[in-house]
């Protein structure tokens, strides 16, 4: 039946024959989005296709609203983007529903098959001591060298399944839906050539009503045998570790936001996702488009919650750390339809916490710890086994170490730690030193009337924070233009450049972005353009003024710290592996230019921020979410800037090309 009213049961026959007649087929269980509690049952083909702008989407009138396709989106899609991947050709594959239907819960439990599951040949494909070995790899080579703040390595729990049919799969899929909370979809996808099956506790994006959603979840509390208490979930949500994860990922995810959305991604959370066995932490993003669906998906590509950050980067590290492609691991599992308008609507959840089985019984679960640079190699291990219990316990493999064979207990109904009022004050603090930017919204700024209708250029070094910051600009009033290192524009056709931000190490010549933001830097510098530099930017130009620029002893990956930023303090954002390093409060000044001030850490010499005639600099992020008061920073450095070039009467410098650098 096609069309079904959400309010309607459906027919208590909906689930008899599937996977009897080889057609393909699809279970869904979705309390995080839909409007009941019922089980959705599709049917109709599936087809392979090329790449996403190729879904076949039908146009329709307005009426009853529906879902068009199911997709499953692999890992290996990111090479839309142009990005770095080991290409296993796991296909894109496009469910176009035919029929349609919902069960209620109680229903479809009647109704699936209550079987036991044999298991053989079960365990991880990396050792936990070989994959701890990974972890202090990626740890000192990556996050150590600064190639990124955070990063997903994967590893996989492979079984066979004896004896197995589609009717096996079904039985997994009950047993996830009596046995696992919290997820965001409960799913079984069966596309005639395989099946998966999960319980996702993920979106990964969705639209109505042409408002887009997102939802960063990260940081993990594992639960004691006897269920989550308070006291634990209140050390989980004041630990510095899993709040800075989720900090990272919401910066991820709100850089894609800001690609998609008008006026960028804001923040609401941050709250609790309770599952059966571990509870993470999560916001909900939300912000207005007018994109095709198909484009959000290939924007949104993929979740840097099983990547990392920042993501162009992240994928080449993944690359270089595991030995095989992934599969679907990671991807996208998303359903596409219309609403009573005609109008698209999309929802999605990540494909993790799901098993590929091949028609064979062959079983593969992949699952992966977020490493950050205080990651400690036995907890991430730890981390990779609780987050595949839920499907193992599915399978009977209570401990996830191949050797159970007890069916899973129906989880127990127990009050939720997150209806404590200690729970809820705890999660608000969170954000007493978040920025009201991005928690507001985008769309609250304030345009600076000395900053109004100015023309800036944003230059982007493969970190695509200079969205975000594109997003403050325009909130401040500034007529903002975005290009890549690679791109060339002419500066000084602008009344100020900013210089973004990128990964990489500074002193590497070879880097061709390092060779183009040197040379950018000492044009800048030598002709009469304002600028303001940050992070990689900022240790560039400290380089060229004559700093010494050094790895950190530890990096500060996604770190909050407070400093003194020329007599005031401020609560900033740092992702820097590498730093500048001064002995004195200023650098004198040469025949070419004037003395230059210096915002260092008293101790050490680490500089924060450097302010000079013509240009300024910071380290740290004005536009993460770890700067408590980003856009009041970002408008008094650019006023200042503007001042001082208006009153100088400096016209710009001809013919310096910004991205025609280092090529």
């Amino acid at each position: 039946m096609q069309g079904t009213d959400s309010s309607t049961a459906g027919r208590p026959d909906a689930l008899a024959g599937l996977g009897r007649d080889g057609r393909a087929f699809a279970l869904l269980y979705r309390p995080g989005s839909a409007q009941d509690a019922c089980v959705e049952v599709l049917t109709g083909d599936v087809r392979e296709v090329p790449a996403l702008a190729e879904l076949p989407l039908p146009d329709g009138p307005a009426g009853d609203a529906r879902h068009d396709l199911l997709v499953a989106v692999p890992y290996r899609q990111i090479t839309e983007r142009g990005f770095a991947c080991r290409d296993d050709h796991a296909p894109l594959l496009a469910l176009r529903v035919r029929e349609e239907d919902r069960v209620s819960r109680e229903q479809a439990l009647a109704g699936l098959p209550d079987l036991d599951v044999a298991v053989s040949g079960a365990g991880f494909d990396i050792g936990d001591e070989e994959y701890a070995a990974i972890v202090e790899r990626v740890l000192r080579d990556e996050i150590g060298q600064g190639a990124g703040s955070n990063f997903v390595i994967r590893r996989s729990f492979v079984a066979r399944l004896d004896d197995y049919s589609v009717r096996t799969a079904l039985a997994v899929f009950r047993r996830l839906l009596t046995g696992e909370l919290g997820s965001y979809w409960t799913f079984l996808f069966h596309t005639g050539a395989g099946t998966f099956v999960g319980a996702s506790p993920e979106r990964h994006v969705s639209m109505a009503g042409g408002v887009v959603s997102m939802n960063p979840i990260s940081g993990t509390y594992r639960h004691p045998r006897t269920g989550p208490d308070i006291a634990g979930t209140l050390e989980f949500i004041n630990d510095r570790k899993e709040a800075g994860e989720l900090c990272m990922v919401v910066d991820e995810e709100l850089k894609m936001m800001a690609r998609m959305c008008t006026f960028g991604g804001r923040m609401h959370g941050p709250f609790l996702k309770e599952m059966a066995r571990l509870t993470h932490s999560e916001y909900i993003l939300t912000g207005h488009s007018e994109m095709d669906v198909r484009d959000i998906l290939r924007e949104t590509l993929l979740a840097p919650t099983v990547t990392g950050s920042p993501l162009e980067n992240a994928f080449r590290v993944i690359g270089r750390h595991e030995a095989t492609g992934r599969g679907y691991y990671g991807g996208v599992l998303a359903l596409i339809g219309r609403d009573a308008a005609g109008s698209r609507t999309l929802d999605s959840t990540i494909m993790i916490r799901t098993a590929e089985i091949d028609n064979g019984g062959r079983l593969r679960l992949g699952v992966g710890a977020t490493l950050v640079r205080d990651s400690a190699p036995a907890s991430e291990v730890a981390e990779t086994r609780a987050k595949a219990a839920g499907v193992l316990q599915a399978l009977g493999l209570a401990d996830g170490d191949g050797t159970g064979s007890a069916a899973s207990a129906p989880a127990a109904a127990r009050p939720s730690p997150a209806d404590d009022p200690r729970v809820r004050r705890a999660l608000r603090a969170r954000n007493s030193t978040l920025s009201r930017f991005w928690l507001d919204g985008p769309g609250h700024g304030r345009p600076d009337p000395e900053l109004t209708g100015r023309e800036v250029l944003v230059v982007d070094h493969e970190d695509t924070f200079t969205g975000m910051l594109g997003h403050q600009l325009r909130a401040l009033g500034l007529r903002t233009t975005l290009t890549r290192f690679d791109r060339p524009l002419p500066a000084d056709e602008f009344d100020l450049v900013v210089v973004g931000p990128g990964p990489g190490d500074p002193r590497d010549p070879t880097d061709p972005r390092i060779g183009s933001l040197r040379a950018l830097t000492r044009e800048l510098l030598a002709g009469g353009v304002p600028f303001l530099s940050i992070c990689l930017g900022h240790q560039v130009l400290a380089g060229e003024l004559g700093l010494d620029v050094v790895r950190r002893p530890v990096p500060n990956q996604g770190v909050q710290k407070r400093v003194n930023l020329f007599g005031r303090d401020e609560l900033v954002g740092f992702y820097n592996t590498y730093a500048a390093r001064a002995a004195h409060d200023a650098l004198p000044g040469t025949a070419r230019r004037g003395p230059v001030e210096v915002s260092r850490e008293p101790g050490t010499g680490e500089v924060h921020a450097l302010r000079g005639p013509g240009f300024r600099s910071v380290q740290f992020h004005l536009e993460s979410v770890l700067t408590q008061h980003g856009p009041r920073i970002l408008a008094e450095l650019l006023t200042s800037l503007l001042a001082e070039a208006d009153s100088a009467g400096v016209p710009g410098p001809a013919g310096v090309r910004v991205g025609a650098h280092g090529r």
